[in-house]
């Protein structure tokens, strides 16, 4: 990446201003148009958002973008549509045994909610507020019940079995933070008490120390920083076994979303540990986080920060020397993804201001100038997406193909909108003097 070092977060003032009615146009498409018993939208095809059945894990950012852009904006009919939907069809979200993503979906919705109380935005009765809370910890302690003991420490396992941990996972800690900061526990048998904290600790610590490689030869392709989208366990004796990848092109390249899920999961960990005085584990979280940042911006994107999908997609190498200028997202070869881009856009922002390392603040400043402007930002009313050319899963070739195209772009996901979205209104606050943005609020 060709990092920007004058841009300042003031010097995108003028494309945030275009940005929120651009968001605010989508969300109410959306919301006029999409049928729910088509289950979760996902991503476009032609413009539309469409459903595609594998998890329920997008909902979440549906409602959650509507939330976003109350904040950003004060608009009260966008804080209806988050919180009238968060009451009628997010509760199953809550109780939703067979996934991982309850940082997704419910820290997105009920979370966003609670911090909004908390900072005063929005007015709330007791009860709706005690509503919010005890959603949250129960989100919070079934997540954390999805877990796979190992000799030290264990995680918390992916909708592929308790053999299964997944890189995104990282990211969706949130939902243990948050339900442990509330005064919340897992209770377990015999009335066994299990610390939600303590299990967020020992999630992030088999994350950072198996799915993140240092350059320490622990393989052939152990190169610093690059992560494995999922690592796989012996769930007999705990041991682990070898790398995997559902959605990158193998176990041996990286994937560009996963790599993004742990900068940005990394960098607010830290963050979140700081507030509540928690030093323990500090080194080996830095050093994931240091590592995934400088790999992503030295080896995996495009000189504007944009990664194409994985770094060993294997038609990458006809694009020449593709680091040293901007991404092609229509290029006929290998697909971008922007959502990548945009998750990593506010860990890197984030792991910049916690650390103090200008590098990274830049560095995030630069994708985030490049993803709310042409040709990722969707300026077309006729379009429900707002970040184009994100890309869901290659290898199962689920994304549109333009007609005549051997590669797809174009078209955007739930994901990579909200994540612009929140990329968006961390730095329209820094910009206006607004309490600094956390998921876990005030």
């Amino acid at each position: 990446m060709i990092i920007n070092t004058a841009i300042g977060a003031a010097g995108l003032s003028d494309r945030l201003r275009r940005f929120w009615p651009l968001s605010g146009q989508n969300i109410a498409a959306i919301e006029k148009s999409y049928d729910p018993a088509a289950g979760s939208p996902v991503f476009t095809v032609q413009g539309k958002y469409t459903a595609r059945g594998w998890t329920e894990w997008t909902q979440g950012f549906q409602y959650g973008s509507a939330l976003l852009q109350f904040d950003a904006t004060g608009d009260a009919a966008m804080l209806e549509i988050g919180r009238r939907n968060t009451f009628e069809k997010m509760a199953t979200h809550v109780s939703h045994m067979g996934v991982h993503d309850h940082g997704f979906n419910n820290v997105s919705t009920y979370g966003n909610l609670l911090r909004l109380v908390g900072e005063g935005r929005i007015a709330a009765a007791p009860w709706e507020r005690a509503f919010y809370e005890l959603a949250l910890k129960l989100s919070g302690a079934i997540q954390a019940r999805r877990w796979t003991q190992l000799p030290e420490g264990g995680y918390i396992y992916s909708f592929n079995g308790p053999h299964s941990l997944f890189i995104d996972t990282i990211r969706s800690l949130r939902a243990l933070a948050i339900a442990h900061k509330l005064g919340h526990a897992l209770m377990e048998e015999n009335d066994r008490r299990v610390s939600l904290l303590d299990r967020l600790h020992d999630h992030a610590k088999t994350t950072a120390r198996w799915a993140v490689y240092y350059g320490q030869d622990r393989d052939a392709y152990d190169v610093r920083g690059r992560t494995a989208h999922e690592s796989i366990f012996n769930v007999n004796d705990g041991s682990y076994r070898c790398p995997c990848s559902q959605q990158g092109y193998s176990p041996f390249s990286t994937w560009t979303r996963g790599l993004a899920w742990a900068i940005c999961g990394f960098a607010e960990q830290l963050e979140f540990l700081a507030a509540i005085g928690d030093g323990r584990n500090i080194d080996l979280y830095l050093e994931a986080a240091h590592s995934t940042a400088d790999f992503y911006i030295d080896e995996a994107t495009a000189a504007d920060g944009v990664p194409y999908w994985d770094t060993g997609a294997p038609q990458l190498h006809r694009l020449g020397d593709w680091r040293s200028r901007p991404a092609e997202p229509e290029n006929p070869f290998e697909p971008v993804d922007s959502s990548a881009a945009a998750i990593a856009a506010q860990g890197l922002l984030r792991l910049g201001r916690i650390t103090g390392e200008c590098r990274y603040t830049q560095a995030g400043l630069t994708v985030l100038e490049t993803l709310l402007d042409e040709p990722y930002l969707s300026t077309r009313s006729d379009h429900q997406g707002l970040l184009l050319h994100s890309v869901y899963h290659r290898p199962n070739g689920w994304d549109y193909l333009p007609p005549g195209r051997t590669s797809p772009s174009g078209e955007a996901s739930m994901w990579g909108d909200y994540h612009l979205r929140e990329a968006a209104l961390y730095v329209d606050r820094l910009n206006q003097g607004q309490p600094y943005l956390t998921f876990w609020g005030p």
